[in-house]
């Protein structure tokens, strides 16, 4: 029995960072195999977008705020300068250019500082010529490039409203700033004259660094946050998933057969309940086990005493059969009818006892490989020979083909004898007088031999049973060869022996075929075996060859059919 592998739940599989090409295939094996890793990723990812959800959120919302309420500062600030220059100017009276150009400088830098801002562009809006009107004024930074030609038309047509426009605002080294230009009218009360538009900007690079650090402030406190809840759930998920490891790796050690290993039980929580929980069950699982264990042991020891004891008194009935069976021309037509089948079920009965006995030494583990040197091409041409009178009665042409499995391989000959005797046995009681193809072939690690019939083949069900001591797919069917029902299991002891494997195909109308597979090193079977178990579209009857005479060579080398 081989425990289930949940080592990968109790310890996450190592990353090769160093090979790059298989960073997908290991963090998709870690994604599958580690709960831990695949909790917390889900909660990092998660946590992640409803942080930058709520950042995102948060920082456009301060940096509406923010805006607005600057703009709403910058237009009430400008809106005030506006109407102490045009109040200034309302009180002034003056009658040359020069004193009006001296006025409308004056007014132009009070009202950029009692507006607070950056730079301005005063000019005549009226295109009238005028021998008195002032000349516009530009000061600060400039701002002429910046004013769109809607902003200036929406000033000249509105004399009593405030316009705003967010512009970027030219700075040193070619850059840009963001900013905000307002513009308004304002008028000197002559009549040569008229209103001058008035442009005011602001510089918001001071906003913008607000934000910024804000902003900075925001992800910053977001990342931490998001670390800060993954650690706690990576410590919040370990208390909980090493108990479930620690359970897992035990429930491993105990289906391998460790039946002492327990869980440690702490506190009175729902871990600790499933711990104590655990421990009862293996305890109970032991003491069933233990019970079997002994029940099975005093079965094996049951049946090897009862056929040792039988032995003796087959021995002398086998004797006296003999000596009946010897005379039985003497008899009357029922008497000697009667010797015969006396003499044919002793046979049976020694023939029953003998498998008894190697069944009981499997159960007990004591049974020992004799190993020497076989062809397996070989031992099957003579297991075919010897069983020919058996196939002549049976009407079933015996077809050998070889293409490999000549070179001797390490094998106990006695045994594999057996077990291809019995294969090809069965074939020739179930395969309906039809051909039987019996197939040796080998490759670099194994060697195989197949037995394939043609006979009515099996039910599925049937298949998966066929190896079950004492049982037959048809019950009602008698045997005609006097088998005892314990052959093919037996045969599949023999070849787990050896390290190998004995499968089974079979299907209705199309036949049988058991395919025995031994390793050639006498390690256990990796490789796949030569001869495939399911014959797929097989060709047909007619076109297999028959057996040729195996033939040795004089360089060592064995040939055969092909």
């Amino acid at each position: 029995m081989t425990a289930p592998d949940t080592g990968a739940f109790a310890r996450v599989p190592s990353i090769d960072w160093r090979d790059w090409r298989s960073w997908p295939d290991s963090l998709s094996m870690l994604w599958r195999r580690s709960l831990r890793f695949r909790t917390i990723l889900v909660t990092l990812a998660l946590t992640a977008l409803a942080v930058v959800v709520a950042c995102l959120w948060m920082a456009i919302s301060i940096q509406n705020d923010l805006f607005g309420s600057r703009k709403e500062q910058i237009l009430a600030d400008s809106r005030r300068a506006t109407i102490v220059a045009q109040e200034t100017l309302n009180s002034t009276v003056l009658g040359d250019s020069v004193q009006l150009q001296t006025l409308v400088s004056d007014v132009g830098q009070n009202l950029l500082m009692q507006a607070s801002g950056d730079g301005i562009r005063i000019y005549r809006i009226d295109s009238t010529p005028s021998t008195i009107a002032p000349q516009g004024l530009a000061a600060g930074a400039e701002i002429e490039d910046v004013v769109t030609p809607e902003l200036r038309q929406q000033v000249e047509d509105n004399p009593t409203q405030q316009y705003w426009q967010s512009v970027a605002l030219p700075a040193a080294g070619g850059t840009t700033t963001p900013g905000i230009v307002v513009g308004q009218q304002v008028s000197i009360p002559l009549a040569d004259v008229g209103p001058y538009a008035v442009f005011v900007a602001y510089d918001l690079s001071s906003a913008s660094q607000t934000l910024g650090f804000v902003q900075g402030t925001l992800w910053g406190v977001g990342i931490v946050l998001v670390l800060l809840i993954s650690g706690i759930a990576w410590f919040v998920l370990r208390s909980v998933t090493t108990p479930i490891g620690e359970a897992a790796e035990s429930s491993a050690m105990l289906a391998a057969g460790k039946l002492d290993v327990r869980l440690p039980v702490r506190g009175e929580d729902e871990l600790a309940t499933l711990g104590r929980s655990f421990n009862a069950m293996a305890d109970s699982i032991e003491s069933q086990i233990k019970e079997l264990a002994d029940l099975s042991l005093v079965q094996q020891r049951f049946v090897s005493d009862v056929s040792h004891e039988l032995r003796t008194p087959l021995t002398t009935i086998r004797l006296a059969a003999d000596m009946i069976n010897d005379q039985r021309e003497t008899f009357d037509p029922t008497t000697a009818r009667a010797a015969e089948l006396l003499n044919a079920q002793v046979q049976r009965f020694e023939t029953l006892l003998t498998d008894l006995l190697e069944i009981s030494r499997y159960d007990a583990g004591s049974v020992q490989l004799e190993l020497e040197p076989t062809s397996l091409a070989h031992l099957a041409e003579d297991v075919i020979g010897s069983m020919q009178q058996l196939a002549d009665q049976h009407g079933s042409d015996v077809r050998l083909v070889a293409p490999g499995g000549y070179s001797p391989v390490d094998m106990d000959p006695r045994r594999v004898r057996r077990v291809v005797r019995n294969l090809l046995g069965n074939a020739i009681e179930h395969g309906e007088g039809r051909p039987i193809v019996v197939t040796v072939d080998s490759n670099r690690q194994a060697i195989a031999i197949g037995v394939r019939d043609y006979g009515l083949g099996m039910r599925p069900d049937d298949v998966e049973r066929v190896f079950d001591r004492f049982w037959r797919a048809d019950p009602s069917r008698k045997r005609t060869i006097g088998g005892t029902g314990l052959g093919l299991s037996i045969a599949l002891g023999d070849a787990r022996l050896h390290g190998g494997e004995l499968r089974v195909w079979s299907e209705l109308g199309r036949g049988t075929n058991f395919v025995l597979t031994l390793p050639r090193q006498g390690a256990r079977l990796t490789a796949p075996s030569p001869i495939p178990v399911d014959p797929g579209d097989d060709a047909p009857i007619d076109d297999l060859g028959l057996t040729q005479p195996i033939q040795v060579l004089l360089d060592g080398q064995s040939g055969g059919a092909r």
